[in-house]
């Protein structure tokens, strides 16, 4: 399974603009593997969970494919990148706490990749996949998204975007689970940050090649009404789903 690539091309755009994810989610992950030396962030992007892991652990060990997401990586003293697809993992046998991948197993080789933390992850250790759903902000804005996502660019997303849709929930999974830990990712955002946001999903880099026009300009042009750019910043919302188990 070859490895594609959809987010090179503006890696230091998703580095500014892709939310961060909350510390309780961290300490949840935590409180559920058996010690709190090593973790592995899988398909780690731009660093946004690996540097959240650094908290709680000791040392974390961050992978993607893609040497422009790791060059554009938040830096972090506790936190090593390297260049690998997720199933070339060179970690020692059995010495790993947490083994995570943040909205990214929906672009894995995931018989290579469960192999490689069935192999890497400690007796007990613990193995947690998850997404997060579209932003919400208020009816009127989410509608103005849901249009955008379906609508405008909807063609042009991957089919293993389905795999977020549905919240991991059709994805195998190697090993005994237990509930994913419920919460939401949170930001305080102005509408131009939402739409800088937008600008980082994969259907919108695959519409651009494609059309040779930039579907931002209608969806800030649709925001407009309910939220204008220049306007007060404002909550958004991402609800997170996954899996969540232990190699038994």
């Amino acid at each position: 399974m070859a490895f594609a690539d959809h987010f090179s091309g503006h890696a230091p755009a998703y580095a500014r603009a892709r939310p961060g994810y909350p510390s309780e989610l961290f300490d949840a992950l935590a409180a559920a593997a058996p010690g709190r030396a090593l973790a592995w962030d899988a398909g780690t992007g731009s660093g946004q969970a690996a540097v959240g892991l650094a908290r709680p652990f000791a040392r974390v060990v961050a992978t993607d494919a893609s040497p422009a997401q790791v060059a554009a990586a938040a830096v972090h003293p506790r936190v090593e990148y390297h260049v690998a697809e997720a199933g070339a993992i060179d970690l020692p046998p059995a010495t790993v706490d947490l083994v995570t991948v943040a909205q990214a197993a929906h672009w894995f080789d995931l018989p290579a990749f469960y192999a490689a933390a069935a192999r890497v992850l400690r007796p007990g250790g613990a193995l947690a996949l998850w997404c997060y759903d579209l932003p919400r902000v208020t009816p009127e804005v989410d509608a103005v998204v849901d249009w955008f996502y379906r609508e405008v660019v909807g063609p042009w997303w991957p089919p293993e975007r389905r795999q977020v849709e549905t919240g991991y929930r059709e994805l195998p999974f190697p090993f005994p689970e237990q509930p994913f830990p419920v919460m939401a990712m949170h930001c305080e955002w102005t509408a131009g940050a939402l739409v800088d946001y937008v600008g980082t999903w994969s259907a919108v880099a695959r519409y651009r090649e494609a059309r040779g026009t930039d579907p931002l300009v209608p969806l800030a042009d649709a925001l407009a009404p309910h939220w204008p750019l220049a306007a007060a910043p404002r909550p958004v919302r991402w609800p997170l789903r996954g899996r969540l188990g232990h190699r038994p």
